[in-house]
């Protein structure tokens, strides 16, 4: 590697102490220092010093491109840190890393727990809801935290939801010499914690959490009726066959039931839908699965409302599909591309059975049946049957 022009320096709250001797050297020579106050306070770098400027943004930095220039992160600058969004931007000559333990590594070496079965995140910058899809019983979660106060709110969130018995750490200036940590339960915090809280750790203990299986339960949606019921959204789910990553389509959204569980799976999905009441559904749904920064709601219809998407790896129709429809999208999908629709009407599945002859794929009728009174009696109630379709690109 030829000699790079940014170090990227993870430091610790032992300062420069901490530091290895390439750090110390890199600081050494660095005409200007970014960072946050903390972290050049702690590197000592003087005037040389500019602190981050808020909101972040990585242009500061290659303003100073071809000159000596040094970035401090807490930790391991690459996890949770500015390094990805910097080297991203840079050559692989322009930059050289040395990072130092991440304060999640840290919290782990104090607590004894396993960190590659302890969940990490980030949630100085996101919603506590970004949490749902992580508790359970017995879960260990290391959290970021923004600022002592946010350990109190925390505490609070997860009383609210059924998790007060659960344990928590507060971790502060890990690695330095003001470090210090405390055990609280989350319903008893009392604690009113000032300045610069390091990470929160939470031994969860309470509900049962939402199930990791297809086909969650109705009533964990905001819906008005216009919801794919449960073992129908297990049916298209197992058929839409989600991966960590994938992007779906999901036309005539309604609850946004689908996109939820799609986005649970680790992809990003665009829900569609006319409705704007129901479009403000899906938004809650997905602000309380903690899924809002994985599924976007476009409030309009298909096929207009895709013009400007990028081609997904699947597509969800729950109803309303017409020719037209059908031949805007399918034109759209990338070889490979999945595509599930489902009908309820005559029309739409008289649809699907011409789809089925030309393109091949899938036909299915399900009926479904539940256990309801007939007087003194019990007997079976019907629900509509559902015709699906699927096929592949």
């Amino acid at each position: 590697m030829s000699d790079p022009w940014l170090t990227i320096i993870g430091i610790g709250e032992d300062g420069l102490a901490g530091l290895s001797e390439a750090s110390r050297k890199a600081l050494a020579r660095a005409e200007t220092v970014f960072g946050g106050e903390r972290h050049l306070a702690l590197a000592e770098v003087g005037s040389r010093g500019r602190p981050w400027p808020v909101p972040f943004d990585a242009n500061v930095v290659l303003s100073c491109r071809g000159r000596p220039t040094a970035v401090l992160a807490s930790g391991d600058p690459f996890w949770h840190g500015a390094g990805a969004s910097l080297a991203e931007k840079l050559g692989s000559d322009e930059w050289i890393a040395h990072p130092a333990p991440s304060t999640f590594s840290l919290a782990a070496a104090r607590l004894g727990w396993r960190l590659e079965a302890t969940t990490c995140i980030g949630l100085h910058a996101a919603p506590f809801e970004r949490l749902v899809p992580h508790l359970a019983r017995g879960a260990r979660i290391i959290c970021l935290l923004r600022d002592g106060k946010a350990a109190g709110d925390l505490a609070r969130w997860l009383t609210e939801r059924g998790w007060g018995a659960s344990l928590l750490w507060t971790l502060e200036a890990l690695g330095g010499p003001r470090e210090y940590t405390d055990q609280h339960r989350a319903d008893l915090f009392a604690e009113d914690i000032a300045g610069d809280l390091v990470a929160v750790a939470v031994l969860a203990m309470g509900t049962q959490g939402i199930p990791r299986s297809s086909g969650l339960p109705d009533d964990l949606f905001v819906h008005d009726g216009q919801i794919t019921k449960q073992p129908v959204r297990a049916l298209a789910l197992s058929t839409l066959a989600p991966r960590p990553g994938e992007r779906l389509w999901d036309i005539g959204a309604g609850s946004g039931s689908i996109s939820v569980e799609w986005a649970l799976c680790g992809g990003a999905a665009t829900a569609v839908e006319a409705r704007e009441d129901r479009a403000a559904n899906i938004r809650k749904n997905a602000a309380a699965f903690g899924l809002a920064h994985r599924i976007g709601v476009i409030a309009g219809t298909a096929p207009e409302a895709l013009a400007a998407l990028e081609p997904p790896d699947a597509v969800f129709i729950g109803g309303g599909l017409d020719r037209a429809m059908f031949d805007a999208i399918w034109s759209r999908l990338s070889l490979g591309a999945r595509l599930v629709a489902h009908s309820v009407t005559l029309e739409t599945e008289a649809l699907l059975g011409e789809l089925h002859q030309r393109h091949g794929g899938e036909l299915m009728r399900v009926e479904i049946a539940y256990a309801a009174p007939l007087g003194r009696y019990r007997s079976w109630e019907a629900a509509r049957p559902v015709v699906q379709w699927s096929a592949v690109r």
